[in-house]
């Protein structure tokens, strides 16, 4: 089993930066991948980006190339997201999600079925 636990979440505005984190306990050596997925109110879950802890490959999705930026501390099992020149549309639910048997390609943002998920931090951009 693995666990995953997110943070970071907090209101800004427009233009700011934040950095998630996704801190990940129990059998880690097993997990290939990490991916931030996210959510806003009345909308389907999107995929972000992901990064494959064995290749060091990385995949953002197109609303937030350049933008946001994906890393991680192995000394710590955490990985970060962090997100710069935040948009008011960049307001959702994140979480990370976590498996051993997917790389970091762009089919994994559609989400192939991660094994395991985070509880999710809010991140909230408004003026």
């Amino acid at each position: 089993q693995v666990q995953l636990v997110e943070s970071g979440g907090d209101l800004v505005q427009p233009g700011e930066s934040l950095r998630l984190s996704c801190a990940a306990s129990g059998f880690t050596s097993e997990i290939q991948t990490i991916a931030w997925f996210r959510q806003a109110p009345g909308k389907s879950r999107e995929g972000v980006s992901c990064l494959s802890l064995t290749e060091g490959d990385t995949y953002y999705a197109d609303s937030v190339k350049g933008r946001f930026a994906i890393s991680v501390d192995s000394s710590k099992n955490t990985v970060y997201l962090s997100l710069y020149n935040l948009k008011s549309e960049d307001t959702a639910v994140y979480s990370c999600a976590a498996d051993r048997r997917f790389r970091c390609v762009r089919a994994t943002l559609s989400d192939p079925g991660f094994a395991y998920w985070g509880q999710g931090t809010q991140v909230t951009v408004s003026a």
